[in-house]
C-alpha cells in the first residue's frame, strides 16, 4: 500500500496536521491498516522534500500543517489512474512452502496443505465476524474486509487445486515431481513494453 499517495489524497481535501492525517488514514481504510505517527511524519518530510506538499506553521511537531502542491496533485492523479504492476507473481510465503515441501523427503505435503487450509478458513470466519459486527454505514471497513475475504478465498482455492494436483501426481506414481531445468529468463505476462 502506498502511504505516500494515501496522504496526498487526504491532503487534496485541504491542509491537515500529521496526527489528523494518521486518524483519517485509519478511518478511511476501515481501521484495518494501523499507521504509526512516526511513519506519517517521515512520509510528510519526504513529500515536502520532493515538492509534493508544503508546510506552514511551526518547524516541527503537531502544530505544523501540510498542504498538497500542484505537483503533488498531479502525482496523485497519475497514481490513481495507473494500474499496479501485477505482471509478476508476488513472493508468496505459502506458495514457497508448498514448492519447497514437495521436494523434501519425509514431508507429508497433503497434511501441510490441509493445515494451511484450516488456518485460512479460520481467518475467513474471523473476517466475516468483523464484517457482520461493523456498522452498516462503514463503507471503508466493508470494502477492506471484502478485499481480504476475496484474497483469502483465492488462496484457499489455490490450496485446493494444489491438493488435487498432488493427488493426481501420487496416483500416477510420481511421489515427487521430476526436476525440471529452470528457465534462464522468465516470461512476464502482461509486461509493459
Amino acid at each position: 500500500m502506498s502511504v505516500r499517495h494515501a496522504l496526498l489524497a487526504l491532503l487534496s481535501e485541504g491542509p491537515k496536521y500529521g496526527l489528523q492525517l494518521r486518524e483519517e488514514f485509519e478511518a478511511r481504510t476501515g481501521e484495518v491498516w494501523p499507521l504509526n505517527v512516526g511513519q506519517v511524519y517521515t512520509t510528510l518530510q519526504r513529500l515536502e522534500r520532493d515538492g509534493l506538499v508544503e508546510s506552514e506553521g511551526a518547524d516541527d511537531g503537531p502544530q505544523k500543517a501540510f498542504q498538497i502542491t500542484t505537483s503533488g496533485a498531479a502525482e496523485l492523479a497519475t497514481w490513481l489512474r495507473t494500474p499496479p504492476d501485477l505482471s509478476s507473481p508476488p513472493r508468496d510465503e505459502l506458495v514457497m512452502k508448498i514448492l519447497v515441501a514437495i521436494r523434501l523427503p519425509g514431508t507429508d505435503v497433503p497434511e501441510l496443505v490441509q493445515a494451511h487450509r484450516r488456518y485460512l478458513v479460520q481467518l475467513m470466519q474471523e473476517w466475516t465476524r468483523i464484517k457482520e459486527g461493523a456498522a452498516d454505514d462503514d463503507l471503508s471497513l466493508a470494502l477492506a474486509v471484502d478485499a481480504e475475504l476475496f484474497r483469502l478465498d483465492s488462496v484457499v482455492r489455490w490450496l485446493d487445486a494444489a491438493d488435487a494436483r498432488l493427488k493426481r501426481a501420487a496416483a500416477d506414481g510420481q511421489a515427487r515431481p521430476a526436476r525440471a531445468p529452470l528457465p534462464k529468463q522468465r516470461r512476464h505476462i502482461g509486461a509493459r513494453g
